[in-house]
């Protein structure tokens, strides 16, 4: 699947593979400096899709909001700045964000055969610095519970000197593809017809999926077991991801 210049693309197939990898890699070509000589960067930050504007715009478009530190390099070189004209304008940085599941090594009966079972996307966009403070808030919630389902509601609300020190960027996208392997092994038709070889060597796929654990308590936490909420989201989500991953390998 390809997206054509024009921005469209299948939401239904990018969007959830970007909001279910709980992190996303950000590339973009930095000034040379001292400590990078010019070299493009990639960065790894919590990021999913969503539409501030959802109200207005619902044709299925969205944008993918990620945050960090104000003072990182990738929110300066997105900031906006003071035009020759004296308007302030967005200049906004072009990025490639990229998002990979892996969900099984394919083991075939020779190594050039050899493959993984994965969801992946790439998308290409823009990204701008939010300076809206009802989009900013709005952003670092939905990036909240995207991670977690509720934890937003279920923490203490951010003071005025966290809110500042978090950057959100929004990624207008531009274009984005999303490429998916699911099955079996795919081999040559000389091995299916060499029965001897095909008695020695094993061939199928070792499904391959992330686990969450048993939630830890911190040190300092005064909280009384484990809230329902997060138990429910661990074991709904570890029997998501176990089931694709058995269902991709046969599919």
């Amino acid at each position: 699947m390809t997206l054509n210049l024009l921005g469209q693309y299948e939401y239904e197939k990018v969007h959830p593979i970007i909001d279910q990898t709980p992190i996303l890699h950000v590339a973009f070509q930095s000034s040379p400096d001292k400590d990078n000589f010019g070299f493009p960067v990639i960065l790894p930050m919590l990021g999913c899709t969503g539409n501030f504007n959802e109200n207005e715009n619902n044709d299925g478009r969205r944008s993918i909001y990620i945050h960090g530190y104000v003072s990182s390099r990738i929110m300066r070189l997105s900031k906006q700045s003071i035009g020759s004209d004296g308007e302030v304008e967005s200049l906004g940085i072009p990025v490639c964000i990229s998002a990979t599941s892996m969900d099984g090594i394919v083991l075939a009966l020779t190594p050039n055969h050899h493959s993984c079972n994965y969801r992946s996307v790439v998308a290409f966009g823009h990204a701008h610095v939010v300076e809206d403070e009802a989009e900013r808030v709005w952003a670092m919630e939905l990036i909240t519970n995207n991670l977690v389902p509720e934890r937003w509601q279920n923490t203490r609300y951010p003071n005025k000197t966290e809110l500042k020190s978090t950057g959100i960027l929004r990624v207008d996208i531009h274009s984005a593809s999303a490429k998916v392997r699911a099955g079996s092994t795919g081999e040559a038709r000389e091995d299916l017809k060499d029965e001897a070889m095909r008695k020695k060597v094993w061939a199928g796929v070792v499904p391959s999926r992330v686990v969450y654990g048993t939630p830890v308590p911190a040190p300092t936490n005064m909280f009384p077991g484990i809230p329902e909420y997060i138990e429910n989201w661990v074991l709904e989500r570890n029997q998501e991801w176990e089931r694709y991953s058995a269902e991709a390998a046969q599919s």
